[in-house]
């Protein structure tokens, strides 16, 4: 009895039975597997267009003011010497913009500007080639669709400036991020930041620091209507240990008078050095 071989069976729902119905469905298997495939390649492909053509109608229509405050805030773009000896010839900078979307930035870029747009998602391409024709005052030499952690491909030290705004709230790794401005940046090269970030005035405003942790995680309408955004990012801290010589930075309430974005009011502007 103790020596009698035991043999799995069909009968005993074994290892035997698993292979061979395995075996007998496999073309069957691979069909649901190939069209999960596909359902999963179209659900991302409506998402992307869907994102895009949220911010193309959250950005069609200027906010003047705080258009004013973005004009304020890139007007020192203008005073900067590119490290590109041919550009510098033809008073020209060289600019990559992380997350450029539908081309927000273009009216504050100096005059000759050099382009390289970065963005994960291609369904921008439309919205930003249709908003580019507006400003002959600036050559795209590059539209990379890639996330800012993996550009690569841009080489070392050949941007003057990089330009990053609204695109922090969704990145899931800051640090490299980061590391990836800095190695693309040429020595003394400037960062230019803006973002939305957690509520910082806690004792005026502690309502909107509870509803961005209510918008982000308890009811994530917010990461799923922007793409991943979230509102509680305490970005300032992340910018400063990145490895930058110097980080000038200020917090303030952007002037935005859409009560849809009363969560985003908080924000954070600055310019970090290579």
């Amino acid at each position: 009895m103790g020596g009698e071989e035991v043999r799995t069976t069909k009968e005993d729902g074994g290892e035997w039975d698993f292979y061979t119905w395995i075996s007998n469905n496999l073309t069957m298997l691979l069909y649901i597997l190939a069209t999960l495939w596909l359902i999963k390649k179209l659900i991302n492909l409506v998402r992307l267009r869907f994102f895009a053509y949220v911010m193309h109608l959250c950005t069609k229509d200027e906010f003047p003011q705080l258009e004013e405050v973005k004009k304020d805030h890139f007007a020192s773009m203008a005073k900067i010497t590119s490290h590109d000896p041919e550009l510098r010839k033809q008073n020209a900078i060289r600019v990559l913009e992380i997350g450029v979307g539908t081309g927000v930035n273009f009216a504050h870029y100096p005059k000759g500007s050099r382009l390289v747009a970065v963005d994960p998602n291609h369904e921008f391409k439309s919205y930003f080639e249709a908003n580019k024709q507006k400003f002959p005052n600036i050559e795209v030499e590059d539209y990379i669709v890639t996330t800012g952690e993996k550009m690569d491909m841009v080489p070392d030290g050949s941007v003057d400036v990089v330009v990053v705004t609204l695109v922090l709230c969704s990145i899931d790794d800051t640090a490299r991020f980061l590391g990836q401005i800095r190695r693309v940046l040429a020595p003394g090269g400037k960062f230019y930041f803006m973002e939305h970030i957690a509520e910082f005035n806690l004792k005026k405003h502690w309502l909107r620091r509870r509803m961005q942790d209510v918008f982000t995680y308890i009811i994530p309408v917010w990461p799923w209507v922007f793409d991943g955004c979230c509102l509680d990012r305490e970005t300032l801290p992340e910018i400063e240990k990145a490895g930058f010589s110097k980080v000038e930075a200020d917090r303030y309430y952007a002037p935005i008078p859409h009560w849809v974005f009363w969560p985003e009011q908080p924000n954070l502007k600055g310019i970090a050095t290579k």
